[in-house]
């Protein structure tokens, strides 16, 4: 048997035997435009692992962990993540290193008809880039609040207190505690940084505030002057942004650690309670958690991964980048409860009544109150709220560098010369976006684009793409590309996890969540049930690409209906050639490329001899 080939832009083949298998030697010469990659290796670990290690490490894991039994909890986080987090991690890593697209394009390689999977993402990265960087304008409140003589969140004698006001410590003998009390943290979140007490409910959001929009202005500034040239551009910027965030986190563990009361804090974060691994809530947060924390499903790891060059251990990457995000989560935990532990000592308290705020409150209320109480209060003030701005930086670049790879690779001819005039509309239209987060009831559209507009349209998205790699497109087929990219073929374990476990993983998420859905709530405001919906309809606003384009394929396609469907399914389970020789360097390479020997479809730019 024998197959000689003629490859576009003047390279030639040839094919070696190798039992069941032949190899195709391929040897090409790009005649377009180079694509950009990474300038070194660190720069993608550094953005992978910023992209990872989010806010959500540092609020919602502590949070989760205690709520769920402490110790107990990390039992069932270690199975999701093995079982399916790291999976797709891993997964969305080799796709877009292979394939060096977006998450748009990279589907013309894989299975065409679930296009709208990456228009779908486009649009959920959007919805998260109006309401995440506002949580970095509160922020940046703060931190230029913090330059001041004394924090304002000290005192109760401010223009946004209250006659409820009281600054409760145990050193504060005259002063009683009473269920309708509030602290001076809590006042200055509430009523000067966000100010809710203006808005009565999503219903009526009130103004924008002018402080917030100003802060938030500042922060898409540095967004833009970060990106707009590309991933050798964000690749320096997040050896600060990236690092810095650990630099921090030791600092407040070490001063944590010497604070009295912390071994309370410590004993209540860890201690487990082996009985709640009986329940089902316990599993459904681990699994959402780990999902959520790694951020398989967004476009970014196919986009960064997309820059590395053909040959690049992305195995080894996925391995190294999820576990040093596993282990941010854990030691993040040890960084709020030793200060959680230290506030119940000084209210002479419990720690689960310290602890009782969840989310942005933990952060903005509950650490910010215990920083002011600490020695030398306006230098950790300082860092801490730097830290949360570089965490929630990592995140933002990442996620509009997936749309920004996305929409350049799939029309290349229109935006690659003028990428920044694209990134700039981009960003402006992310800033118009999340005007409605910097009302006075911003928080309340905050939580609710957080709920339900995000969460469950992406983990429903991620399942489609998981079915179609591994279903439609062949696992045996991808792990032919990753040997071919990386020289070693993945073993039984992975696949079985691709194919089964992953798709299970992610419906008991979605199920999970459909069957008992999270009741939302912030501060005194109970969410009425036409948010719900209201909620529920952003979500598949974005979904509903996935679908639609589905109908636009086979509309567009010729034949009758029937015809057309059986097509665009054969299109899936045929062997791409095309995919399997994407270009890894400008200049003339040469590829192995390993083709089943049994019958297949090739394309019109291949000849074969049998």
């Amino acid at each position: 048997m024998m197959m000689t080939t003629s490859v576009p832009g003047g390279g030639t083949g040839s094919t070696v035997p190798m039992g069941g298998l032949r190899t195709l030697v391929v040897q090409q010469t790009s005649l377009e435009r180079p694509r950009e990659t990474w300038s070194k290796k660190m720069d993608f670990l550094l953005s992978v692992i910023g992209y990872a290690v989010d806010l959500g490490n540092v609020w919602r894991f502590p949070y989760i962990c205690y709520q769920n039994g402490g110790g107990a909890f990390l039992l069932p986080y270690l199975l999701m993540a093995v079982f399916g987090g790291v999976p797709l991690f891993y997964m969305e890593l080799a796709l877009g290193q292979f394939h060096r697209s977006g998450c748009i394009s990279i589907w013309k390689h894989i299975c065409p008809i679930f296009k709208g999977i990456g228009f779908a993402i486009c649009i959920i990265a959007l919805y998260i880039a109006f309401y995440y960087n506002t949580i970095m304008a509160w922020a940046l409140y703060y931190l230029l609040s913090s330059f001041r003589p004394t924090l304002p969140w000290t005192t109760c004698t401010n223009s946004w207190n209250t006659a409820n006001c009281n600054r409760y410590m145990s050193s504060d003998h005259n002063v009683s505690w009473s269920n309708s009390s509030t602290s001076p943290a809590e006042e200055f979140y509430t009523r000067q940084v966000l100010q809710v007490h203006l808005s009565p409910g999503l219903h009526q959001l009130g103004s924008v505030s002018w402080q917030l929009a100003l802060c938030l202005l500042f922060i898409f500034t540095i967004v833009y002057f970060s990106i707009w040239k590309g991933v050798k551009m964000s690749g320096k910027v997040v050896w600060v942004t990236a690092t810095f965030p650990y630099l921090v986190l030791l600092v407040l563990l070490i001063r944590g650690a010497t604070l009295p009361g912390a071994w309370r804090g410590v004993v209540f974060y860890l201690k487990p309670d082996w009985e709640k691994l009986l329940s089902t809530t316990v599993w459904i947060d681990a699994a959402a958690q780990i999902f959520f924390s790694l951020g398989p499903g967004f476009g970014v790891l196919l986009a960064f991964a997309s820059y590395n060059p053909f040959h690049n251990n992305c195995y080894k990457d996925a391995l190294l980048t999820s576990s040093v995000n596993c282990l941010t989560s854990f030691l993040s935990g040890f960084v709020i409860f030793t200060v959680l532990g230290y506030m119940a000592e000084m209210r002479q308290q419990d720690v689960d009544a310290v602890a009782k705020d969840a989310g942005p409150s933990l952060l903005f209320i509950i650490y910010a109150e215990a920083i002011a109480n600490m020695p030398a209060a306006t230098f950790f003030a300082i860092i801490f709220f730097l830290m949360i701005i570089m965490l929630g930086l990592d995140s933002t670049f990442a996620g509009l560098e997936g749309v920004i790879t996305a929409m350049l690779d799939e029309f290349p001819h229109i935006l690659v010369k003028r990428r920044e005039w694209f990134v700039f509309g981009l960003v402006c239209v992310c800033y118009l976006g999340a005007l409605s987060t910097l009302t006075y009831g911003g928080a309340f559209v905050v939580k609710l684009f957080e709920e339900y507009a995000t969460g469950p349209a992406v983990i429903t998205v991620v399942l489609l793409e998981v079915i179609a790699v591994s279903w439609f497109y062949g696992t045996n087929r991808f792990c032919n590309d990753i040997q071919v990219m990386l020289g070693f073929y993945p073993g039984f374990f992975w696949k079985v996890c691709w194919v089964a476990i992953c798709p299970c993983f992610l419906l008991f998420i979605i199920i999970s969540f459909l069957a008992f859905p999270p009741e939302v709530r912030l501060f005194d405001y109970h969410y009425p049930p036409w948010t719900t919906v209201l909620g529920y309809c952003i979500g598949v606003s974005s979904f509903i690409c996935v679908p639609a384009y589905m109908v636009y394929h086979l509309l567009n396609a010729r034949g009758t209906f029937k015809q057309c469907l059986t097509s665009a399914v054969n299109t899936c389970l045929e062997i791409r050639i095309k995919g399997a020789r994407r270009r890894h360097k400008p200049e003339i390479s040469e590829k192995r490329i390993l083709v089943n020997s049994s019958p297949c479809k090739w394309g019109s730019t291949y000849t074969q001899y049998m």
